[in-house]
């Protein structure tokens, strides 16, 4: 069994082992619940061509919530402008259940 599995969602990758809690980008599932994702890039030292066949990851969904915020900063120098934004990212946090191979 892998000790390791480097998987994608939301079109970010994440590397993860058992046991680990991770934020990803907000998937629609309720708290508590169990999701399973397929698109397994590497399990251990197994490369997939794009993905390692049969392989899955099962994490359970700890929260949904958003992160903190992010500020965005314009400023053109002796123009006199200046524009701040913020952001708060919807995201959902996983615990990894089991890396199956």
């Amino acid at each position: 069994m892998a000790n390791f599995a480097i998987f994608q969602t939301g079109g970010k990758q994440y590397r993860v082992q058992n046991g680990d809690t991770i934020k990803v980008e907000k998937i629609d599932v309720e708290s508590g619940k169990e999701i399973e994702f397929d698109k397994i890039l590497m399990l251990g030292d197994r490369v997939g061509n794009p993905y390692v066949d049969g392989a899955r990851v099962v994490a359970t969904v700890v929260e949904q919530k958003r992160d903190d915020k992010v500020l965005v900063f314009k400023k053109k120098r002796r123009q006199n402008y200046r524009r701040t934004r913020g952001h708060r990212q919807y995201i959902t946090v996983l615990k990894i259940k089991e890396i199956k191979a």
